[in-house]
């Protein structure tokens, strides 16, 4: 049902581009809202990282989730997104992310679970086309026989729909127990604690680099969905740069209790 109405739909597409883990955090409202606005078409953006980070979800605690001490001595930003969920690692040239910014239209009549089956379809399609055993779980995850590939959030703002997918290419398996907190005893009563699944990365799988699986995502949804290419506008920039001093890179954002 989704599938098709994507299809009905005229995209802007915004290539694999780099920025720091706060600036994505700050375009993904900025996109959202000028998709709500009507200044921009639907869109969907691919995220290069420029540097390590863990994402934690909106409704997170930092202390319960993140080893601050170990976050710090490997160099990873902590930074919180505006979707809900768990924490994402992130590092350069090992993760991809995508972001959709529809409306909601395109999920109307689907359960909040069937949304995400539905808006991450053409991303399984994708992987499956070089070699990738890829299926999808509910709620939120694509995965392999061997564990998730990828995991997805979303937010929801007057009739709109931001979803995005963090998909691991390839990971040093020893970091995640060290960054996040997942099993240990709580620090705080507030927030939602992060799932402990197994990550299966596409570097197992395939022999395409980093970018060139997110080269070739972007070919497989222009080629499925009617995509124009398209670029940040300088008004764009400058407004998630605004966005990203003012909030996201803000202590008071990123360490606020749920």
């Amino acid at each position: 049902m989704s599938t098709d109405r994507l299809s009905e739909l005229e995209w802007d597409l915004i290539e694999y581009s780099p920025h720091p883990p706060h600036m994505h955090m700050a375009l993904d409202e900025v996109l959202l809202e000028r998709v709500i606005a009507g200044a921009r078409r639907p869109t969907v953006r691919f995220w290069e990282w420029t540097e390590p980070a863990l994402v934690i979800g909106s409704h997170q605690s930092v202390v319960n989730e993140v080893d601050v001490v170990a976050a710090r001595e490997l160099g990873f930003t902590v930074t919180r997104r505006m979707s809900g969920g768990g924490t994402m690692l992130c590092e350069p040239a090992r993760t991809i992310t995508y972001s959709l910014y529809v409306p909601a239209t395109v999920v109307a009549g689907l359960s909040f679970r069937q949304s995400y089956a539905a808006l991450d379809a053409w991303a399984v399609r994708s992987f499956v086309a070089v070699g990738v055993p890829a299926s999808y779980r509910e709620i939120n995850d694509i995965i392999s026989p061997r564990g998730k590939i990828a995991g997805a959030a979303q937010a929801r703002r007057r009739g709109f729909v931001l979803h995005h997918t963090t998909i691991a290419h390839s990971m040093q398996p020893d970091l995640l127990p060290r960054l996040i907190r997942v099993g240990r005893d709580r620090l705080s009563d507030r927030g939602v604690r992060s799932a402990d699944k197994a990550v299966s990365p596409l570097s197992w799988f395939t022999v395409l680099s980093c970018a060139e699986v997110a080269r070739h995502m972007e070919q497989s949804f222009s080629s499925e969905f009617r995509a124009r290419m398209s670029e940040l506008t300088s008004d764009e920039l400058e407004a998630a740069r605004e966005l990203e001093t003012t909030k996201y890179a803000s202590a008071s954002w990123v360490n606020r209790l749920p």
